[in-house]
């Protein structure tokens, strides 16, 4: 097997100095985990029954009076699982409310506006864009959690290159391009790609793409570029090449899409895409191979579905394939991301309340909402939240898979 570059450094590599202005974590949101329903106290309660045990947190919220400090607490520990993409390339915008009062998690930049059809989203240059960043983690730090932003952006190079040339930013390759050669360009392109990142304050990068290129036609992987190669061990030591760059300079990245979209014939943004027939397990090789040399804090998820893993569902879904195999079989202990749940292959197929149950009951941390489809929704952070919080009270969702997801996420912020 070939040996994978530079894995010596990366369990050490992901560690990044504290920033001093990084307002600390609200304590009431430190807290004790928040109690199952079924070990609540018995019969309604009014504001003033509330006891010193529901003062200190040790009862979970009353849902007869929701707005209770718990409730609103949960509400807090819900909204950072959300990371939404907006208009604007300002903070001047219904996400500043967003990130102030609600206390989102993070927040998604595109250069390009799929609703308005329009070149101008959230970049038009390099200045802009620093001001922008900086902009949302003021905002950030006055919200009710008190933690820095997640601020993502999807930059693999070529195809999928949000800081464009023309906008200023420098010439990219595609994984493709990169992944012919003996790494020293991957190692230089990823290097240029993290200190641009850095610089702008960019913080998390949804690259890179480890697809295997087993379907060359495929339309969203193998026909734009956006693999390294069909060979797993090619595409593991590009990928590693790529998370210690960007490490190097306090970026993260996010291995992607797990657990495997390179054989598919069609593409998620589009409608349901089946790979039963086509998965191939060696899909799963750099993910296995990454999570062994702990590399990687995030993975995304595909909407892909696979009878082999679940019958029922795909795998953004999917307990089976993201508790079962990325979770205990391949031990992965940071971050599940969705990929975008507006795509058609989720959006068209399921009502949002069942995409979010679903969802977070088959273990992913943070709901990625583009918000950069047919349709913008100012809303999608308030009415998620709301949704979420109805289904905890509902008992469809436990409140400690809540609580499960905001201590991941504060963890990996606490190394922003």
């Amino acid at each position: 097997m070939r040996k994978l570059p530079c894995l010596a450094v990366l369990p050490a590599m992901l560690v990044f100095s504290t920033c001093s202005s990084h307002r600390p974590i609200a304590p009431e949101l430190r807290g004790p985990e928040i109690q199952t329903p079924e070990t609540q106290r018995p019969g309604r309660r009014t504001a003033g029954e509330r006891t010193a045990e529901d003062q200190a947190g040790l009862w979970p919220p009353d849902f007869e009076t929701d707005e209770s400090e718990a409730g609103k607490t949960l509400r807090v520990k819900i909204a950072q699982m959300l990371l939404v993409g907006f208009q604007g390339l300002d903070a001047n915008n219904p996400v500043y409310a967003d990130i102030t009062e609600r206390g989102i998690g993070g927040v998604l930049l595109f250069d390009y506006d799929t609703p308005s059809r329009s070149r101008i989203r959230n970049i038009v240059s390099k200045d802009q864009l620093a001001r922008l960043c900086a902009e949302l983690q003021e905002a950030a730090a006055r919200s009710p959690a008190g933690a820095k932003l997640f601020i993502a952006i999807d930059q693999e190079g070529g195809a999928v290159d949000r800081l464009k040339a023309r906008n200023g930013f420098p010439e990219t390759k595609s994984a493709a391009e990169m992944g012919k050669g003996d790494g020293s360009e991957t190692a230089y392109y990823a290097e240029q790609t993290a200190r641009l990142l850095s610089e702008m304050g960019i913080n998390l990068n949804f690259a890179p793409c480890v697809d295997l290129n087993i379907n060359p036609g495929n339309p969203i992987i193998g026909r734009i570029g956006r693999s390294f190669s069909s060979d797993p061990e090619i595409v593991t030591s590009h990928a590693a090449l790529w998370i210690d760059a960007h490490s190097r300079f306090g970026v993260f990245s996010c291995l992607k899409h797990f657990p495997g979209h390179g054989s598919s014939q069609g593409d998620t943004h589009r409608g349901a895409v089946d790979v039963s027939l086509s998965w191939q397990k060696e899909e799963l090789f750099p993910y296995r191979e990454l999570i062994a040399a702990n590399a990687v804090k995030f993975v995304m998820t595909s909407h892909v579905f696979n009878s082999a893993l679940d019958p029922e569902y795909p795998a953004t879904l999917s307990g089976s394939t993201l508790g079962g195999v990325l979770r205990n079989d391949l031990g992965f202990g940071g971050l599940i991301v969705s990929d975008d749940l507006d795509m058609a292959a989720v959006a068209a197929n399921y009502s949002l309340e069942t995409a979010l149950e679903k969802a977070i009951n088959a273990g992913v941390d943070i709901l990625c909402f583009s918000n950069n489809g047919v349709v913008f929704d100012p809303s999608i952070a308030e009415r998620s939240i709301n949704i979420i919080y109805d289904l905890i009270r509902a008992g469809t969702v436990a409140p400690e898979r809540i609580e499960e997801s905001y201590r991941r996420i504060m963890a990996v912020k606490a190394e922003l």
